[in-house]
């Protein structure tokens, strides 16, 4: 396969308008961490980002970053770090997921909209990313942001390239906010909850004024025998200690929390952001979304149909991480079926490449709205070059 690692912008152009005429379909790659998410796709050639590096603005008094979109993602957190400063939204590294090498690559986690525990306090990525540049299906250079955020009129082509997976263009730059790395990071720890208690002792801490900034619930047998419910809160430490105090008053019912700092709490909350739960095994995993009440009736009724499924909630109960068997339909049947009278969607992460191509791997679409996405890709993208099929079917 022929990979095109163009160096500047508009190399990246000309490579796409070279491949137009013969209509060659396109993968788009940054680091490879994680060509196994979607369908898929049959393409002849790659589009890489891997020459499009280096930082291209940096303000830190209005906590603000550009980089090329193939930048390692280490490099942008390392250039941060430096300031006292850190992107909000904590993406997670799907490398131990996926079992992959490569780096993490900035440009990715816009076009994955790649996001991990904080994205209850902070929002997601897309909500940091203020400005993109990128090559559309017919070779041009669009750019759309800048480096302040401001209301938009229109079309926010920031947003809507955000979580579409290189589906839509090529991303040559992307700008985003960034906020101070907290003082301090504190993490508390009930033990031996049902998955309901938690996720309403979770429910009740995020609905208070104490601000957690992750809330997750590991469910017996899940990274450990006892189950465990979590509270991570994070600020100046006398902000701490008060929110601390607080939320333990406001809890007592749960009973006295384990209080968790430094090394072990930072290893627990990668764990929770990356999946680790489930690297390294043969299971097919999913992500579930869903109102937070309801993801305890979503396991149990998935669990009544597929006995052997593994969960564990993150965004307080909002997500639900899930691994099952890899065989015949990765259990899509019947998690869709459990979730679709409770409003979720759900959407399959890691499975064989033959499952992936026989299953809806993200959460299928009503006939308008799947009119409404062909209409977009086919505005960005029409000779269809870029991902065709990755994310839907004929899109």
């Amino acid at each position: 396969m022929t990979i095109h690692t163009p160096t500047t912008e508009a190399q990246a152009c000309a490579v796409v308008k070279s491949v137009i005429g013969s209509a060659i379909p396109l993968a788009i790659r940054g680091g490879g961490t994680r060509a196994g998410l979607g369908r898929p796709t049959q393409t002849q050639a790659t589009l890489s980002s891997a020459g499009l590096t280096g930082i291209t603005l940096y303000e830190p008094a209005e906590m603000v970053i550009g980089a090329r979109a193939g930048t390692p993602l280490a490099e942008v957190r390392k250039t941060l770090a430096e300031r006292g400063q850190m992107l909000p939204f904590e993406p997670m590294d799907h490398r131990p997921l996926f079992g992959s090498g490569g780096e993490p690559t900035i440009g990715a986690v816009a076009a994955g909209n790649i996001s991990g525990p904080r994205r209850i306090n902070a929002g997601a990525a897309r909500d940091s990313l203020i400005g993109i540049r990128l090559v559309n299906g017919k070779g041009e250079a669009i750019k759309s942001g800048g480096r302040v955020m401001k209301n938009v009129t229109g079309l926010d082509l920031v947003k809507l390239v955000a979580g579409s997976h290189g589906t839509l263009g090529f991303l040559t730059e992307v700008i985003f906010r960034v906020l101070p790395v907290p003082e301090r990071i504190v993490t508390l720890c009930w033990h031996g909850l049902s998955d309901s208690d938690a996720v309403i002792l979770l429910s009740r801490a995020l609905g208070s004024p104490f601000e957690p900034f992750a809330a997750a619930h590991l469910p017996a047998g899940i990274a450990g025998e006892a189950a465990r419910t979590l509270l991570r809160l994070e600020n100046f430490s006398v902000s701490i200690d008060y929110r601390a105090g607080e939320l333990k008053a406001l809890l007592a019912a749960y009973g006295e929390p384990e209080l968790i700092e430094g090394s072990a709490s930072e290893a627990l909350w990668r764990d929770i952001r990356d999946a680790a739960v489930f690297a390294g095994t043969q299971e097919a995993v999913w992500r579930l979304s869903l109102a937070p009440t309801n993801g305890p009736k979503a396991a149990a009724a998935i669990a009544a149909a597929l006995p052997q499924a593994r969960h564990y909630y993150d965004w307080g109960g909002g997500l639900l991480w899930l691994g099952v068997p890899a065989q015949g339909d990765a259990g899509a049947a019947a998690i869709r079926r459990a979730i679709a009278p409770l409003g979720g969607h759900a959407t399959l992460v890691r499975a064989p490449d033959a499952i992936r191509a026989s299953v809806p791997v993200f959460e299928p679409l009503s006939a308008p709205l799947l009119r409404v996405t062909a209409g977009i890709k086919t505005s960005f993208d029409p000779a269809g070059i870029f991902e065709p099929g990755r994310m839907y079917a004929g899109v």
